[in-house]
């Protein structure tokens, strides 16, 4: 008897331990919470928070969320979960041009399709940082009041220029000291439309000899007259990201701010404001603390948002959605499950150290993920008729399936049994290979759920491709009766009524790159599309699946597991997708 396979160990998350010693040493125990974002005088009219901790998850609306943001995901929102905290969902809209309302309404689907939520008993926290863009106006003028901003008159080039490099000071502006009357008149000028797009910008007098080139004086507001999906015309100018975000997070009450590895020559920025704006008044105490983790790096994939809005309007996938992308949307009609990606995230841990997973651990978790949950039905992929010669013609009889073979109280299901069957192709060979047990000319076989049938001849067609099979079977030999046993066979394969199938079409997907890092060198990265990452078949089905619903998943015996199209299934007339094959098929 072959052992049972090891489980395999959780990876660890070294952000728990952070935040159990912060819970632990009360480091956020006096947090007041007014029941909603705002400044240092509105929190004070609060109660100490009742959330221990409070996390939050901020995606840009400009893209579609892929499979590294379920990590991000289920980190902060696990972590609020697991602590007693409260999680929020900001959707970080600073760059007006290139966001809109379809990336908004598919990251919240996508939140909630992971098993989310942001509200807190009668809390909505879902916000958007353009709901605070007043009050990041106001800190930028108290940062101008206090010397700690002004306004730069240098183009683009001449400030790239004057900034330096790792081994070389940068250089101050000759508009850095202009007085703070002139500073606060030019940006009030900027904000009433009186300036064009880039002529100036406002940025943060820090040190421009910095060793930490984010030090040196990095701008925190521009010209810009875009449209905005939240606040409309209202503004010309917009905030950058490194200014907004630790502001939202104040606003918030955030005390774990989690960000990726490239944030992390930010965070002394991210300290510095926070600490200026607190000293000013503006913020409420105790400021958030901004952790880093490393960022998903899968092989088989690209994440870059670039990327993936190239693939998606040059056309070489069918829309956002598209389940060979990596995208929540893709990944959800492609059939894998929120279970699954959560056991992923697990299993790979949250460290400081870039690596790379292999995309079979994914594809592995998914796969141990449905084999629990997924009941078993039967499909025929590769038709071939199979005619049982001494059935009696118009004769059907019932034959009893067990829906989950892990699952006995889950019974067993019909399915009908008649003189025409569908087989798979591969199920029969004139000239059988070496180790080859399935049906073949004078072989014995066994229907599964059903008889023993005896194969009798064969039909081709012109081209010499056989287009029939025929046997007899074995009347006393049907599975769960006494005679089941009374004749031997090593083979067993699965059919479908003829009278009874549901013909359908079926996508079998695959990896939508044949290469572990596609574009790796100096290649282009659309030269390692996988040309094979998708067949579209017509299949014959056991009826049972005719009348299902979409996203009803299941595995096909032998073949692998399988969804019904959440987009294209229609009442009655459900579409498949191969969600995963019951194998890696991708090991070297």
């Amino acid at each position: 008897m072959a052992s049972e396979k090891a489980p395999i160990p959780l990876g660890s998350n070294f952000i728990r331990a952070i935040v159990e010693k912060d819970i632990e040493q009360g480091v956020y125990h006096t947090r007041k919470w007014a029941g909603s974002p705002g400044d240092a005088v509105h929190q004070s009219t609060g109660q100490v928070d009742q959330a221990k901790i409070r996390t939050r998850f901020p995606p840009e609306p400009n893209g579609y969320l892929h499979i590294g943001h379920a990590k991000s995901i289920f980190l902060n929102f696990g972590l609020a979960r697991d602590y007693a905290g409260v999680c929020h969902l900001r959707f970080d809209d600073t760059n007006p041009e290139k966001e809109s309302q379809e990336y908004v309404d598919s990251i919240t689907d996508a939140v909630q399709w992971l098993g989310f939520d942001w509200h807190n008993g009668g809390e909505q926290n879902l916000y958007f940082a353009s709901n605070y863009f007043d009050f990041m106006y106001r800190a930028a003028e108290c940062l101008i009041e206090h010397g700690h901003a002004y306004v730069d008159s240098q183009t683009a080039d001449e400030m790239r220029l004057n900034r330096g490099s790792l081994t070389e000071a940068g250089k101050n502006s000759p508009w850095r000291d202009r007085s703070v009357a002139e500073n606060l008149a030019l940006f009030r000028a900027m904000r009433d439309g009186q300036h064009a797009d880039g002529s100036l910008v406002l940025r943060a007098k820090i040190d421009m000899a910095s060793a930490n080139i984010n030090l040196r004086d990095p701008a925190i507001y521009r010209v810009r007259r875009a449209h905005h999906h939240n606040t409309g015309d209202k503004w010309c100018i917009y905030p950058m990201y490194t200014f907004a975000h630790p502001i939202e997070d104040a606003l918030e009450q955030i005390t774990h701010s989690i960000c990726t590895l490239e944030f992390e020559d930010q965070r002394p920025f991210y300290d510095w404001l926070l600490g200026r704006l607190a000293e000013a008044g503006l913020l409420a105490q105790p400021l958030p603390k901004q952790y880093e983790f490393a960022r998903l790096n899968l092989t088989y994939v690209v994440l870059s948002k670039r990327k993936l809005i190239q693939l998606v309007e040059e056309k070489h996938v069918a829309g956002w959605d598209d389940p060979r992308l990596p995208t929540l949307a893709g990944a959800r009609r492609r059939g894998y499950t929120a279970e699954g990606f959560k056991l992923f995230t697990d299993r790979i841990g949250v460290s400081k150290a870039d690596s790379w997973i292999d995309y079979s651990t994914l594809e592995d978790c998914m796969r141990e993920v449905l084999n629990e949950s997924a009941e078993r039905r039967i499909a025929v992929l590769d038709p071939i008729k199979l005619v049982i010669d001494n059935y009696p013609v118009g004769q059907v009889e019932d034959c009893f399936a067990p829906n989950h073979p892990l699952k006995p109280e889950l019974a067993k299901r019909v399915v009908p049994l008649s003189r025409e069957l569908w087989i798979e192709r591969e199920d029969f060979m004139e000239e059988p290979s070496k180790g080859f047990f399935r049906l073949m000319p004078d072989g014995l076989v066994r229907l599964r759920y059903g008889y023993v049938v005896k194969c009798t001849g064969f039909e081709k067609d012109a081209t010499g491709k056989v287009t029939v099979v025929h046997c007899e079977y074995l009347p006393d030999t049907k599975s769960g009766t006494p005679g089941a046993d009374s004749i031997k066979v090593k083979g067993n394969i699965h059919w479908v009524s003829v009278a009874h199938a549901y013909e359908c079409e079926v996508r079998l997907y695959d990896r939508l790159f044949k290469e572990a890092h596609p574009g790796e060198g100096d290649k282009d990265f659309l030269d390692d599309i996988n040309a094979d990452s998708v067949s579209v078949i017509r299949a014959q089905l056991e009826p049972s699946l005719k009348e299902v619903q979409a996203e009803s998943r299941f595995q096909f015996e032998r073949h692998g597991y399988f969804v019904a199209d959440k987009k294209d299934s229609l009442a009655g007339k459900p579409v498949f997708n191969r969600t995963v094959t019951l194998r890696d098929a991708w090991q070297k």
